[in-house]
């Protein structure tokens, strides 16, 4: 395959540096980019500020593995089980290291990362007013709006360096399709310097252009395309597959401790040198319980005129 098209390993170790600002996954619960975050610690990258909305347990194990400086986002923990074992030692111990904190809602860290997009400073809200994030953010200012006197709250634009992205497909040049939850996919790969994209698969551009209302993310934003086939695993991806509850359960159970996450790492990232071992570990009779099952296809649409 030609135009933007690299090996996982390729695209993180080009487009990602220590220090960086990263936004990964921006679905809210899918398409979260775990094979993007196990390469992340294979390569030792440091000192990293992680964006996100709900990260589920994937900034959880970069904390653990000592890949992060700070958080920029609104929830970390474990979808179906609570707590994130490795975001609480760090925040309360400083184990692995110490971590820095920037609490957001949801709603802030859209504001934010749209106003990135846009290319203003800031955004303007009312509703952020009467929560304590009004109070506790460092950066949050308030105004009074020259127009109508109101009340109002400003909310800083956030411009990431690299976003990662787990998406169902693109083409070779990086033009890539979502559908179900899209979250902040688009924000996030509009305020971001480099765009990196995560795909179960890479299609022919005729693919892309029959549909394109689908296509959330232009390909003259993206730096790399990286095919990965169950690289959101264990979060699902519609029309590919479902979340595998089970994982969430083990790694809850397997992490409550500093030595039982170690050992985790150990067999899941360490242990594999990428995600088709990770898979062989897996096994494909496993794998066969979260494939999709029943279809559920759109309505199909006329584009002529």
């Amino acid at each position: 395959m030609k135009g933007k098209v690299l090996s996982m390993q390729e695209a993180i170790s080009r487009f990602v540096a220590d220090g960086d600002t990263v936004v990964m996954g921006a679905a809210l619960e899918p398409m979260i980019p775990f094979a993007a975050g196990h390469e992340i610690i294979r390569q030792g990258k440091k000192d990293l500020t992680l964006v996100g909305p709900i990260s589920d347990i994937l900034f959880d194990q970069l904390i653990g593995a000592g890949c992060v400086r700070k958080v920029v986002g609104a929830w970390i923990g474990n979808v179906s089980e609570g707590s994130a074992y490795n975001f609480r030692r760090a925040v309360e111990e400083g184990v692995p290291a110490p971590l820095v904190l920037e609490e957001h809602s949801n709603f802030s860290l859209a504001l934010a990362l749209l106003a990135g997009q846009m290319g203003v400073p800031f955004l303007p809200t009312r509703t952020l007013l009467g929560s304590d994030l009004a109070r506790i953010h460092p950066s949050f200012k308030r105004m009074e709006c020259p127009y109508t006197g109101d009340k109002l709250l400003l909310v800083p634009a956030l411009k990431p360096d690299v976003a990662i992205l787990h998406l169902p497909r693109a083409d070779a040049m990086g033009n890539g399709q979502i559908w179900g939850s899209t979250g902040l996919t688009k924000e996030a790969a509009m305020a971001s310097k480099r765009v990196i994209i995560i795909v179960e698969e890479v299609v022919e551009r005729e693919v892309i252009s029959h549909d394109p209302s689908r296509t959330i993310i232009p390909g003259f934003l993206v730096d790399a395309v990286v095919e990965e086939r169950w690289g959101a695993h264990p979060s699902p991806v519609p029309g590919h597959y479902d979340r595998d509850h089970h994982y969430y359960t083990r790694y809850h159970l397997e992490t409550k401790d500093r030595e039982g996450f170690l050992r985790w790492l150990e067999q899941w990232v360490y242990g594999v040198k990428d995600r088709k071992e990770y898979l062989k570990v897996l096994g494909k009779d496993y794998l066969k319980g979260f494939r999709i099952r029943t279809r559920y296809l759109s309505t199909p649409v006329d584009y002529g005129c």
